[in-house]
């Protein structure tokens, strides 16, 4: 049995620095095998930037994923460069930097981890769920992480149900708030809606909440700014056959 821990969206120089802090204690806790994160905000205005990635890696990531923040930062879009940096697949090909798997060869085994962004109320990408087929024409290994970064809870879930005793997990991102439906989909598929976010934790996703309150009130522009207020790190463990690719158990875990 393997161990792959998965951490939700982090948000800002502060979930960096939270990540860099208990990421090293949380992979011994759990005796992590694999750890993959999602990065696409965690510039301190969004997007993901060389610094960002690399306070991300040094933490302990084998594998950043992004979003729809993937190239906000055009300085920064050398870091696609590397091979466990990784972009939504779903991106038209040609002329997109990047690429959407990330392949890790762990010895006796391996593990292969794709990136898909939702379509619903989204970008007009191509289609999430017909890139996904073809994608796994090609994909040898049997591990199969999957982070489906999407707005709309329907879609995921319905991609959960597409690829369940497909690939070893389906795991959401993009809404930063965590959902309480991890569950075990068919034969081993492990899922969750939405591994939620690292950062602060009072706040609107991470941002201040007066400027994002009063967008809402009166739906003036307004600068969005990090919030100060103390962080916490959500994601979820998952521990999986390496030989079958199936999932055993996926556990929530937030660490305050």
């Amino acid at each position: 049995m393997k161990k792959l821990l998965f951490i939700g969206d982090v948000v800002g120089t502060a979930g960096c620095e939270f990540l860099t802090a208990r990421l090293g204690g949380l992979k011994r806790q759990y005796g992590i095998d694999v750890t993959v994160v999602n990065g696409e905000n965690s510039s301190q205005n969004n997007g993901i930037t060389a610094e960002s990635a690399d306070m991300i890696i040094n933490a302990g990531a084998d594998v950043i994923t992004t979003g729809n923040h993937a190239f906000r930062h055009k300085d920064s879009m050398h870091i696609y460069e590397r091979d466990f940096i990784i972009r939504p697949a779903n991106y038209p090909e040609g002329g997109c930097v990047g690429k959407g798997i990330c392949t890790l060869d762990m010895g006796a085994w391996s593990v292969t981890v794709i990136n898909l962004m939702g379509t619903a109320f989204m970008e007009a990408l191509d289609n999430p769920f017909t890139k996904i087929d073809r994608i796994l024409e090609d994909v040898e290994s049997r591990n199969i992480i999957v982070d489906f970064h999407a707005e709309a809870t329907s879609e995921k879930k319905a991609m959960g149900h597409y690829l369940t005793d497909r690939v070893t997990a389906v795991l959401g991102t993009h809404t930063h708030v965590q959902t309480a439906d991890e569950m075990i989909l068919g034969g081993g598929t492990a899922y969750i809606t939405d591994a939620g976010m690292t950062g602060p934790e009072i706040s609107c996703l991470g941002a201040d909440i007066e400027p994002v309150l009063n967008t809402y009130r009166f739906h003036m522009p307004a600068r969005f700014s990090p919030s100060a207020n103390p962080c916490f790190l959500c994601g979820v463990v998952v521990e999986f056959d390496e030989k079958s690719g199936k999932s055993h158990k996926i556990q929530r875990i937030i660490i305050r």
